[in-house]
């Protein structure tokens, strides 16, 4: 019993915070599936919201039935139905032909999706959809076993934002419901908010995307890695119709991360300094994922594009950067951070053509 508890002791802790992004979660999928490899690696708890929520959910479904491989094989699956469903289902769009040659997968081109995307912006979820259809639920009263999440190990933190307060609502374990989780994935546009104890819910990504905030507050793990699928610099002035809404949607959905990258930055600051006792407030360690390089190609429309290549191409992406990433920084868990907070998420960055400008005078 001892030597289990030494081994215990002795494995590196760390809490995940998981950003949301539609099929863009499939990378995620990757990067845990990868990590769930390394079993001296306990994860403590997992903050997620929309596809993140999906995704923390399904492992701690997993984890709690079947351990590592449970939860490996619990992820592959919940994707796989994913991909399956929505085949069927009315939000599935043919790519063209040029982008199936071309192994783009974008769906800007596609004519259902144009035509889809311009009626969500001009007739309400609820004139829509008025049976309030969403194929997403049938997948995750399949996959999501609350009974399994009551007792997890793994401590959930799923955000969803409420309608009327405005405010982030953080489901815990016993609270993790399909319900809750879709009310995480609730785009106002596309579905109707999700009422939960007679109050009414949409995207946990417009509050918290993730939420950090409870992984401080409710673990007494100091390491927080995020898996973030929303970029947050964009190099290129967006001018049409289409470019602006998608960069208005990244900004909206980073907003809520950037005020907590500050806050922790501004904590860890002043314990670092001997200005706040460190028995009360968390200097955090924050290490990152970013499949900016991975995504860059990618607009909004391919959030919505659910086929099983897609999938399987952004999962071998994101296991292939958690696989470098272990490989270089493992050794800094429960030792130092693995990111600037202050140059990745505070500074302006500047492009080169700026720079060059600034070196000549």
């Amino acid at each position: 019993m001892a030597a289990k508890t030494k081994k215990t002791k002795n494995k590196k802790r760390l809490n995940l915070a998981l950003q949301g992004g539609g099929a863009h979660g499939a990378y995620t999928w990757g990067v845990l599936d990868r990590l769930l490899e390394e079993e001296d690696i306990h994860i403590e708890g997992i903050s997620g919201a929309s596809a993140g929520a999906m995704n923390a959910a399904i492992l701690a479904t997993g984890h709690t039935k079947g351990g590592r491989q449970g939860a490996r094989a619990a992820l592959e699956a919940f994707w796989h139905d994913v991909s399956n469903i929505s085949s069927i289902s009315a939000l599935q769009f043919p790519p063209t032909f040029q982008d199936l040659m071309s192994g783009n997968f974008n769906l800007r081109h596609s004519l259902a999706y144009g035509a889809f995307d311009a009626l969500t912006h001009a007739v309400s979820p609820y004139d829509l959809n008025p049976l309030n259809i969403n194929p997403l639920r049938m997948v995750l009263e399949r996959h999501v076993d609350t009974e399994s999440l009551a007792q997890a190990k793994i401590k959930l933190f799923i955000a969803a934002t409420s309608v009327r307060s405005g405010r982030a609502r953080v489901f815990h374990c016993h609270e993790v419901t399909p319900d809750a989780l879709l009310a995480s994935a609730c785009i106002p546009s596309l579905f109707q908010a999700v009422i939960i104890d007679d109050e009414p819910y949409w995207d946990g990504g417009y509050m918290g995307n993730p939420v950090i905030w409870p992984l401080i507050y409710n673990t007494d793990v100091s390491d927080v890695m995020l898996v973030q699928i929303n970029p947050i610099f964009s190099p290129e002035l967006p001018k049409t119709a289409y470019d602006i809404n998608n960069r208005i949607n990244e900004i909206t959905f980073n907003s809520s991360l950037l005020a907590e990258m500050r806050a922790i930055n501004f904590v860890s600051k002043l314990v670092k300094e001997n200005k706040l006792d460190p028995n009360k407030y968390r200097d955090v360690r924050m290490h990152m994922l970013s499949a900016d390089d991975v995504l860059k190609d990618l607009d909004a429309s391919s959030k919505v594009n659910a086929r099983w290549d897609f999938f399987l191409y952004l999962r071998d992406h994101g296991r292939a950067q958690m696989d470098a990433w272990l490989r270089a920084h493992k050794e800094h868990i429960g030792q130092e951070p693995t990111i600037d907070i202050q140059k990745t998420f505070l500074q302006d960055p500047i492009p080169e053509n700026r720079e060059q400008k600034r070196s000549a005078t």
